[in-house]
């Protein structure tokens, strides 16, 4: 089988070449532009194009395959020949549910925390010595890659996004995959690039529920009003419909320790928060789908640290030391729900030290000047707040520029540091007293540059 990928360089779509190839396929690909860790790990298995760019001529009648990522425009050269010769073009949703349309789907779709529960549900079934194909949008400890496709399992897990599918299909991504699972976490709007009106962007998740296969599950967290609402409308008959809210939780009197409440049993576990207690319990209920018991689920879960960049611990300070055993996170959260359940999880764990929150503007969302009131009061659970956006990646995205002011006036947080250099960000965080206390970084981004995990260490003097 003959496979080439236009765009191979996209951060799942390379995870899915390299699933391929893994597979035994003759894979080829081609990007305008590679960036790491795509362009060392496409390179280490010998699929990192000679050359940058499009190529045509890379587009015979001997290919079986072309995929289709997102990052391409309706014109590349290499799609314009490819629809030439009438070749077969897939989107990556559409290679994937052609690739396990014999296996039992479990999709879990929500503007936040789609990630985590993916990322809990293939930890477990792995756990338990499930064989199962799965696609993640984040590393997750134990798996090479974010994308598995076999030839044995009769299990798939995807993390289903509502973004669009490729230049030649504007539905969203997720309306592919045909679950016969289907877990949804909450809606928030996002991605108002592409769904303008919140109604708009709610329908998607209103077609993913409605797109279940016959005999299927919708699991729902009941503490979404909307997703009340979706799960309330008629599905065929044998159509299961599950809610869930969380499980109980709560911190050792030391704080040195998080238990929750899983169905009885209070069982230590390395993640916290209301909502990974919600994700938690929506993967169970996933995991019941496909034979797994909750005693099972349990002994896998208790062991489970999480997805990278989702509540990701980057240093912790010795307690007996200056730094009186301080603490920094990484997490991914940019849209208004992550920005405030990540804060809240955050306050949660550590009721008695105060919390750094720093994060950054990037995705196109949030740097929408009209999109900035949907941020208001969502850093209210930090005690001190910083927000950084650059104007260079407003002017190009082609967006309208706003000001520093703009941004304070829209979080509406009375200690409140709104930057515009990754320069200024640093050295505001080093005039910070960190000492017993807890910096949380948020971004889908990386700062304008600056090395993260680096940055902790040296602030917690770790």
């Amino acid at each position: 089988m003959r496979v080439h990928f236009i765009a191979i360089g996209g951060a799942v779509m390379h995870n899915l070449a390299l699933a391929l190839q893994a597979k035994g396929y003759d894979v080829s690909g081609s990007d305008d532009e590679f960036f790491e860790p795509s362009k060392s790990r496409l390179a280490a298995h010998g699929l990192l194009p000679d050359l940058p760019g499009w190529h045509p001529d890379r587009i015979t009648t001997e290919l079986d395959a072309v995929i289709l990522g997102m990052h391409a425009t309706e014109d590349n050269p290499e799609l314009m020949r490819a629809r030439q010769l009438g070749l077969k073009i897939y989107s990556f949703p559409d290679y994937l549910y052609e690739q396990t349309r014999r296996e039992k789907r479990i999709v879990v779709g929500g503007s936040h925390g789609k990630t985590t529960t993916t990322a809990m549900i293939m930890y477990v079934l792995r756990h338990c010595g499930v064989d199962f194909d799965y696609m993640v949008g984040a590393q997750v400890d134990g798996f090479d890659t974010m994308v598995r496709l076999s030839d044995t399992a009769k299990v798939a897990v995807f993390e289903g996004d509502e973004y669009l599918t490729s230049p030649l299909d504007r539905t969203s991504k997720f309306l592919h995959y045909h679950p016969d699972v289907a877990v949804i976490t909450g809606i928030a709007w996002d991605h108002v690039n592409v769904f303008p009106v919140f109604d708009g962007y709610v329908d998607q998740f209103r077609k993913f529920a409605h797109s279940i296969m016959p005999g299927g599950s919708l699991i729902y967290c009941a503490k979404d009003a909307n997703l009340r609402a979706i799960a309330a409308e008629d599905y065929p008959q044998g159509v299961s419909i599950l809610p869930y809210e969380g499980f109980p939780w709560r911190v050792s009197p030391d704080g040195s320790q998080v238990f929750a409440d899983i169905c009885g049993t209070d069982l230590r576990v390395s993640v916290f928060g209301d909502h990974n207690m919600q994700n938690m319990q929506a993967a169970l209920l996933a995991c019941r789908q496909v034979g797994i018991s909750d005693s099972q689920f349990a002994e896998a879960i208790a062991t489970f640290g999480g997805a990278a960049r989702r509540l990701q611990e980057l240093c912790r300070a010795a307690a007996d030391g200056p730094m009186r055993g301080a603490v920094a996170y990484l997490d991914f959260a940019h849209s208004p729900s992550k920005l405030k359940a990540t804060i809240d999880a955050v306050r949660s764990r550590y009721p008695g030290r105060k919390v750094f929150a720093c994060m950054e503007l990037h995705t196109f969302s949030s740097l929408t000047r009209d999109f900035l009131p949907q941020y208001a009061g969502t850093m209210s659970g930090a005690d001190h707040a910083i927000v950084y956006f650059s104007p260079e990646v407003i002017q190009h995205k082609r967006l309208d520029q706003f000001s520093a002011s703009d941004v304070a006036e829209a979080f509406a947080h009375p200690d409140l540091a709104v930057l515009t250099s990754p320069a200024d960000v640093v050295a505001r965080l080093r005039q910070a007293d960190l000492s017993g206390n807890v910096l949380l970084l948020m971004t889908s981004g990386n700062f304008g540059g600056v090395d993260l995990k680096a940055l902790a260490a040296e602030l917690l003097n770790v």
